[in-house]
């Protein structure tokens, strides 16, 4: 796992999408991304994050910002999801779970007195130099998608 902090470099990926193909941080070169790291499709708090990212999805093109969610879930599951939601937000696969690692999200957790390893619930802001901005960890979700739109749009100030 690689220690990411703010400044630091965020590491690169290239991993399928939902409705194929595939993205990277490269796509992105230039301009803010917003990359929200979440446990798996159609959960409650999951689905609350996807809709309130999507919500706000105008908001966060007109501040110039890219936004993606990305968990293990396949890229068929995120397009079942998609299309249950009615998302707009762009969903990245990860089921070989690299970009989770580097990113350090991929963690040990606890349930009901049961150790499993999954993701930890946390939002990146990447500046347009590629570098850290801002790091929100173990995400509680009402609210979140606005601090973020909030910092995305102090960027440009």
């Amino acid at each position: 796992m690689t220690d990411i902090s703010i400044g630091t470099t965020a590491p690169d990926f290239d991993l399928p999408r939902d409705g194929g193909g595939r993205i990277s941080l490269r796509d992105f070169r230039g301009k803010p991304l917003v990359l929200f790291f979440y446990p798996k499709d159609d959960t409650t708090g999951c689905t609350a994050e996807s809709l309130a990212f999507t919500a706000l999805a105008d908001e966060f093109e007109k501040a110039g910002a890219g936004v993606i969610g990305m968990s293990p879930d396949s890229v068929k599951c995120h397009d079942r999801f998609i299309k249950k939601h009615n998302l707009t937000v762009v969903l990245a696969s990860d089921e070989e779970k690299t970009t989770l690692e580097a990113y350090g999200v991929w963690k040990q957790k606890t349930m009901y007195g049961r150790n499993f390893m999954g993701v930890e619930r946390t939002t990146f802001l990447v500046r347009e130099d590629g570098t850290i901005g801002t790091i929100w960890q173990k995400v509680k979700v009402p609210g979140h998608a606005e601090i973020v739109l909030a910092a995305v749009q102090n960027l440009s100030r």
